[in-house]
């Protein structure tokens, strides 16, 4: 099992995360983007 405090670990989670977030993130704006459209029609 890999040392927890190895920074390329650490550097790999922080990475995979942000990229959940950013994802989330733009997920929610799509949502809120077609639901704008949908009601303006």
């Amino acid at each position: 099992m890999p040392n927890p405090h190895d920074p390329r670990t650490v550097e790999q989670i922080r990475r995979s995360r942000n990229r959940v977030l950013a994802l989330s993130l733009a997920g929610f704006v799509i949502l809120v983007f077609f639901i704008s459209i949908a009601k303006m029609s």
